[in-house]
């Protein structure tokens, strides 16, 4: 059990370097770490390059969570004999939060990446899809109305918590997403402070680039 930990740790940071701010800086010609916010994650891809951007940038972040996901559940499904379902599940949120913690603080890129949000939204799609469809219509919904995409950010995350504490075996997972959730409040503080301020941009502020 140990060692697969470690072993799912390793992997999971490593799949969450990847990071498609990467991809769209190669495309545009623009670092997203010294534009906007200095975020590399699809919200300041699209404030900062606008919405075809941000939907690239989302999309491989998205993609990294749900691979890391399914690998996990493929090589417990070929493993079943091995693992209680409690340690199964703590195995797949342990690599989860390596993906989040691998796309925040990346080593190739001075440990400040990006904020998690796109990949938190493929850890919940490939956890179960259809709570992740509810969440992700909410994160849309919310966004859009209140013209912040940091209120859709921290209603997903309270629904990926909640989720993970009322259908998730074991307590370690529920720990995972809570620890999860204050890095995301910690890493959102700025866009806490300039919304309550005022300040911060809004979503529509996107679709004019």
């Amino acid at each position: 059990m140990v060692k697969a930990m470690i072993i799912f740790i390793i992997i999971g940071y490593l799949i969450g370097c990847i990071h498609g701010s990467k991809v769209a800086q190669f495309l545009s010609g623009v670092d997203l770490k010294k534009t906007g916010h200095g975020n590399a994650g699809a919200s300041n891809a699209t404030l900062s390059l606008g919405w075809k951007y941000g939907i690239l940038v989302a999309l491989i972040d998205i993609g990294k969570g749900v691979a890391a996901v399914l690998c996990a559940l493929y090589y417990f499904s070929s493993n079943a004999s091995q693992f209680t379902e409690v340690q199964m599940w703590l195995l797949t949120y342990a690599i989860a939060a390596s993906v989040i913690l691998g796309h925040n603080f990346p080593f190739h890129m001075g440990f400040k990446g990006g904020k998690g949000t796109a990949s938190i939204i493929g850890i919940l799609l490939a956890i179960d899809w259809k709570i992740a469809l509810f969440a992700l219509m909410l994160f849309v919904i919310l966004s859009l109305t209140t013209n912040y995409l940091i209120i859709g950010v921290l209603v997903f995350y309270i629904i990926f918590c909640t989720a993970t504490y009322l259908w998730i075996p074991g307590v370690g997972p529920t720990m995972i997403s809570i620890v999860l959730f204050g890095i995301a409040l910690m890493l959102h503080i700025e866009n806490i402070k300039r919304l309550i301020q005022g300040t911060e941009p809004k979503v529509t502020s996107a679709f004019k680039k």
